[in-house]
């Protein structure tokens, strides 16, 4: 049975349903460990000082903001408590917008929640009453101390809760920050060509066909290591050529994209 992260009441209305949340994404890129080269020890580290490189006691440690470069306030632990959300168990539903309103960048992370056994039925009611309505609800929730705007939607038969960043933690950015203070417009032939090339890689979205290359690869190389077998490293594929010609690249792209669906069944790799 999975662990649950959080338990609290789903509140719609008058309606409060028990609910408990649970992970429901997980982090699978390939990690290393730094080792001692001579007898491949594992490398710890110490809190110590940038002042005097002196470690520094767990107990003389004290928390500071960082108002400006250099300059801090201190704050107790007493003081950083009292400043922290109240605990809440309540997920308390806000308020409905359309899914298509919200744009992407705002999402964070994904749970499950789901119901306890208890509350399956007003779980059902509301699943039912969301499903058809194209809309996600709104709602706040405190995790580890920390209060998350967060969005919730059906995943087929189960409720998906999904944090967000705040809007003022989105950065502004616009192609003048990069120097690029002028987007030539195209041609009316380049913009129909590059339609057709949209057209002709579009197609249904199947998650299961894409896979993560470089960690298979990093798998596989620690799969031979153990075995004691010689480590083989595939040669990464050749840097495409640059075009000069936009209208030959997008012409050239339309025609790979003809051979490949008439070559072979579509898939990602």
């Amino acid at each position: 049975m999975p662990r649950t992260l959080w338990k609290g009441t789903l509140s719609f209305g008058l309606v409060t349903i028990p609910v408990g949340l649970y992970t429901a994404t997980q982090d699978k890129a390939p990690s290393f460990n730094q080792l001692r080269a001579s007898d491949h020890s594992r490398i710890g580290y110490k809190r110590v000082s940038k002042a005097d490189d002196e470690e520094v006691p767990y107990d003389e440690i004290v928390k500071g903001y960082e108002y400006e470069r250099d300059r801090y306030v201190i704050f107790s632990k007493e003081e950083i408590d009292d400043l922290r959300p109240t605990s809440s168990h309540t997920i308390d539903i806000q308020q409905f917008v359309p899914l298509e309103q919200i744009d992407p960048i705002y999402f964070e992370r994904a749970y499950y929640l789901a119901p306890d056994p208890s509350g399956a039925k007003a779980y059902g009611l509301l699943s039912e009453a969301m499903r058809d309505s194209n809309a996600v609800a709104i709602c706040k929730i405190t995790l580890r101390d920390k209060e998350h705007l967060a969005t919730l939607r059906l995943r087929d038969e189960v409720f998906v809760l999904e944090t967000m960043h705040w809007p003022d933690e989105i950065r502004e950015f616009s192609l003048e920050d990069v120097d690029v203070t002028e987007v030539p417009e195209p041609r009316p032939q380049e913009v129909k060509m590059a339609q057709q090339l949209i057209a002709s890689l579009t197609e249904d979205f199947d998650a299961a066909a894409w896979n993560d290359d470089y960690r298979e690869r990093v798998i596989a190389a620690v799969e031979a290591k153990i075995e004691g077998s010689e480590v083989v490293v595939q040669p990464s594929e050749k840097e495409p050529t640059a075009v000069v010609d936009l209208m030959e690249a997008l012409r050239a792209s339309v025609e790979e994209a003809k051979s490949r669906d008439e070559t072979e069944p579509s898939k990602a790799s």
